[in-house]
This record gives structure tokens, sequence and C-alpha cells, in this order.
């Protein structure tokens, strides 16, 4: 489910070192999660701190992993066209919000993917990675669209055998679940990272914020630092086609859908970081600005006062760009 993760949280290096740091990490999602936090006097032991946070993501895998047939996506997605499910409430939330983006893109942005995701080679039920014939990808193609789906009170109903995918969101929104609670735990200073998506709140022990580093790449699926953002009260998100592609014929395909198409993205936006209160908006605003590319994106970010940061594809290397409103939020440090 990883989409090209470009944050990388340098837990020794960035995040400080003291006594009264508290850290834990685990399995999720497919990838992995890690929590550091300072403890007060209201907080409880590390271990509830820990077994509250994996609860949470325990909650999230039952909902919503479309990797085992018994979480509630996957029952959905196993019915056939006109039939209808119970949801939880935090499905028909990320429904709702989903469909938000899917309308300020104009259908770009789409939570129906998964049947293509399958038929290119990218998702839970995918043979192989290659090109599918257009016979194979306009039967696929008439599946996908949030216009298929609809909701009657706490049901989900469909009039194809669509098929939903959360990836694009579900990570951020637990995030902001995680948060949530070790506020609600006590917890004033914490940094949460789950599968590559974080949000920061407080300070570290000396006062200082904390931090984490934004990464371009500098070789054939390698990374390096380019700078790192001082995080208070924010989600991150990064998205990007560096690490999760193949190639066939000369050409490379991303793991990055365009519903409008039904194909792989294939502008020259390599990634794009977005910061915003919420990690949900901004995991979700991400995987949309990603589809939307270098030009459209960076348009829609700036007439939506997001704080993006897009790095392209240009020649053999690399290129950057910034909204206002990012750099209003992290000034370019002095160059000696």
């Amino acid at each position: 489910m990883l989409r090209g993760i470009w944050l990388c949280v340098l837990l020794a290096a960035l995040s400080g070192c003291g006594e009264r740091i508290e850290r834990f990490t685990g399995p999720t999602m497919g990838s992995s999660y890690s929590v550091q936090y300072l403890p007060t006097e209201r907080s409880p032991a590390p271990q509830r701190v820990q077994a509250e946070v994996e609860s949470i993501l325990g909650e999230l895998d039952r909902h919503f992993s479309t990797y085992r047939d018994d979480s509630e996506v996957s029952r959905f997605n196993a019915l056939p066209a006109g039939a209808c499910q119970a949801m939880p409430e935090d499905m028909l939330a990320l429904l709702r919000y989903g469909d938000e983006l899917s309308v300020a893109s104009a259908g770009a942005f789409d939570l129906t993917v998964e049947p293509l995701m399958n038929l290119w080679g990218f998702g839970p039920q995918a043979r192989s990675e290659a090109v599918p014939d257009a016979a194979a990808l306009a039967r696929e193609q008439a599946r996908v669209g949030y216009r298929h789906l609809h909701v009657e009170g706490n049901r989900v109903c469909k009039d194809v055998a669509a098929q939903l995918d959360f990836d694009s969101i579900v990570a951020g929104y637990a995030v902001d679940r995680v948060s949530a609670r070790l506020a609600e735990l006590g917890v004033r200073d914490y940094l949460v990272e789950i599968t590559g998506e974080l949000k920061a709140v407080g300070h570290k022990p000396d006062g200082s914020p904390w931090r984490v580093a934004l990464e371009v790449p500098s070789g054939e699926r390698e990374r390096t630092v380019e700078r790192s953002l001082e995080l208070d009260g924010y989600g991150v998100s990064t998205s990007g086609d560096y690490r999760n592609y193949f190639e066939e014929g000369g050409q490379r395909y991303s793991h990055t859908f365009d519903a409008r198409s039904g194909s792989p993205v294939r502008h020259k936006l390599a990634a794009v970081t977005v910061v915003d209160r919420s990690a949900l908006h901004a995991d979700g605003l991400s995987t949309l600005l990603m589809v939307l590319g270098p030009d459209e994106g960076y348009r829609f970010a700036e007439q939506q006062g997001l704080a993006a940061y897009f790095i392209v594809h240009q020649g053999l290397g690399f290129a950057s760009r910034a909204t206002a409103r990012f750099a209003e939020l992290f000034p370019e440090p002095a160059r000696r």
C-alpha cells in the first residue's frame, strides 16, 4: 500500500535525545509506525500508551485493510453490483472526504481505483506488473468512479461491482486518531509517524521543535535529505512515484492512478509534500496533487492556499517548487 515514502523521521539525529522521551514502534498497514512523546504527570505508563495506540491501529486494520478477507472494506469489495453494506462511522466519514476530493479534482482523485491497481499490478489482487490490453482496461474502468456509490443512512450501495481502497487517506486519518488519543491521555508533546504520514505537536525536552527531514532522490531509488522542517501542530504527507513503479517498452508506469484515464500518471512530478493541521487532509491532498501533476497540481495548490512542496523530474536531476503558503510556513534557510 506504500505510495513512495519521502519523509524521513530521523529519530536520533533530529528528534533529540533525553531521558524523558518515550519511544515505541511496531508493524501496521503493511509497514510500520512509531511514536515519540514526553510523559507528563497525567499520562499513563508507557505500556498503556502503546496498547491504546495499537488498539486504534488494530481497529483501522479490521475496517480498511484490503489484504485481509474479513475486513469491512474487503467484504464490501466482494459484493456484486446493486448490493449494499452497513459501514462503521469512520468509513462513512472517509468516504465523504474522498468524495470531496473527487469533486474538487474533477474525478482525478477517486477511492474506487482498486480494480485498475490490480489490473496494472499494484493492488492486493494483482498478478503481475504489466500494461493491460485495451479490452481489459475498458472492462475495469467501467467499475471505477465515485458516482457509482451512494450512501443510504449507514449503508454504502453500489450500482456496479465497484471496489474501495482507502490507502490514499487512511494512514493520515490514523495519525490524527492516534494524536487525539495521546492528547486525551495527557500527552502534550509528541511525534507520531504511521507508514510515512506524520504529525508533531509541542516540543522536545530542551524546548526545541520536533524536526523531520524532507528528502529528494539522489540516484536510482536512493534518497538524500534536502532540508528539515520544524513542526508544531502540523501533519505532513508525501506522495511520490520514485520507488513503486515498473518499466515496459522503455516507458515508466507509476503506481499513482488518474481515475479519469484509467492509467498511471505519466507527468514529470516525482513527489509532492503537503503540510496541514489535519494529517488526513495532508494525506489526501498529497495524493490528489500527485495525480494532477506539476502544473495542474501546483495551480490547484495555490488556488486552495495549500502548503505544498513539489519535486519535478528535470533531465537527469530534479527541480523543486514551493507554494506561497509552504514558503510562509517554512522559509528557505539563508545560504552562506
